[in-house]
């Protein structure tokens, strides 16, 4: 798992930033219903949309703090394994 642990961490990043940035497809699937299948991605072009830049500029921002939030602790987490492993290097 250890030998692993590096390219499923660039996996599971990787598809973390499709899934924050995908739009389309959860408009046509989802169907943007409030309360029900509406992430934010969808609130924001929701937002844009009706002129409540404001809204939609907040909402950008809480979803990059999310992404950042996640990269940085996947990046603490395949870093964690490494500094045991070069001290016996």
């Amino acid at each position: 798992m250890k030998e692993a642990r590096f390219g499923i961490i660039s996996g599971v990043m990787a598809a973390f930033g499709r899934l924050s940035a995908e739009v389309g497809a959860v408009l046509i699937v989802g169907g943007n219903i409030a309360g029900k299948t509406r992430v934010i991605t969808s609130a924001i072009v929701l937002e844009t949309d009706k002129g409540d830049f404001s809204q939609a500029i907040a909402l950008g921002i809480v979803l990059l703090g999310i992404s950042l939030s996640v990269n940085i602790a996947l990046y603490f987490f395949s870093k964690r394994g490494r500094a045991t492993e070069y001290i016996w290097a």
